[in-house]
Formats: C-alpha cells, structure tokens, sequence
C-alpha cells in the first residue's frame, strides 16, 4: 500500500477507534429495569456480536424474543441512554489511538463511517477531543444508508481520489469492497476478517502504511 498515494483515511468507530461495551451494558440494564416484559440482560457477549450493525439488526440480537414494535422501542432507549452515558464519560479509546488520529491528520484527510444511531459519532468527537481532526462524518442514524453507501457518500461529498477505510468487521469490509477500496482490517477490534488488503493490530501501525 506504500506504493499508493492514500489521500484520506476514513475509519469505523466501534472496535476500531473505541470501545463502548460497557456503556451499552449499562444502558440495556436501565432500560430492562423500566420495563417488566424485558425478561432477559442483553449480555456482553451480545453488545459484542451487535457492534458494526445496523439498529434494525441489533433489535434482533438484543429483544428478538419480544414483539417487534417493542423491540424497536426498547432498543432505541437503550440506544438514547448510551448516548447520554457516552456524551457524560465518553468510551474507552483503544491504546494509541489520539496520538495517531493527531499524527495521520497532518498528512491525511481523516473521516469516520458507522453503522450506529444519531449521535454516536458526536459523542466520540465532543468527548475524545479529538473533533478538530476529523473533516466530515457519516452514519446509518443519519441517512439510513448501508455502510458502503455512505462511504461512497464520504468520498463524493469530499472529492476524495485514494481513500482506504479501517475497521475490524467482515461487514466492514464488505462495505469497504462495495464502495470499491482497499480495507485495513483492525484486528484488535471484535470480529474475525480474512481477505483484506492489510491488517493491523495497533492503530498506531497506520503511520506505516
């Protein structure tokens, strides 16, 4: 990949620049004990499973034993109580992750791409501090676009020529394949890739590409 000329790097946000498991646990414990015909914890194992989707796909993996209407309610307070959780005490960054994004912004573009509810991806910028470092952003919450659409959407919205996208899921790089770019598998995130262009397992490794 050296031999390319990368003009921005747009990044998935769960499991590749934070982790947020323990938000979403708290958040899907208060919501369970607001409502009595919750009879079962989302379990971490769960939250896990449901990063990088879709909130209609996590309705399935969080309450698909409920009536769908509740469901979808359920589902998006807890999505709503994450935010408030995150935007009071943020998410765990992964180890290296503010001096790269702050080093690769003075080369780089640098843009993010998730699958998550409106919000989310303020709420990493507003308590990362990392905001000024990123140039545009894009979500599933906003446009209720695939992930590969709305990186196409990025990169034409951006004029951008050789971006890459980094994330640690297959979805990811379907997305990725899809918008017709090379895909940096972070494999210090929650899934399990083979095909990928490149693989890292500390984010810091992209100041080598």
């Amino acid at each position: 990949m050296k031999n390319k000329e990368i003009d921005a790097i747009i990044f998935d946000l769960d499991g590749t620049l934070w982790n947020t498991v323990d938000s979403c646990l708290k958040a899907t414990s208060f919501v369970k004990e607001e409502h009595s015909d919750i009879t079962r914890d989302v379990t971490k194992e769960q939250i896990e499973s449901a990063m990088g989707k879709t909130s209609d796909e996590i309705v399935n993996i969080y309450y698909g034993y409920l009536p769908r209407e509740k469901g979808e309610e359920y589902a998006n307070e807890a999505f709503n109580k994450n935010v408030d959780n995150l935007l009071k005490e943020g998410g765990t960054l992964y180890p290296n992750t503010r001096d790269t994004i702050i080093k690769l912004s003075k080369k780089y573009k640098l843009y993010i791409v998730s699958n998550c509810v409106k919000g989310y991806i303020e709420s990493f910028l507003n308590t990362s501090g990392l905001k000024d470092y990123f140039s545009d952003y894009e979500s599933y919450g906003n446009t209720l676009l695939s992930k590969g659409d709305n990186i196409k959407l990025v990169i034409e919205r951006n004029n951008l020529k050789n971006p890459i996208y980094v994330g640690d899921t297959k979805g990811d790089m379907e997305a990725s394949n899809y918008a017709g770019i090379p895909f940096v598998y972070a494999a210090y995130g929650f899934g399990k890739v083979e095909g990928f262009d490149y693989k890292i397992n500390d984010i810091s490794e992209l100041l080598n590409i």
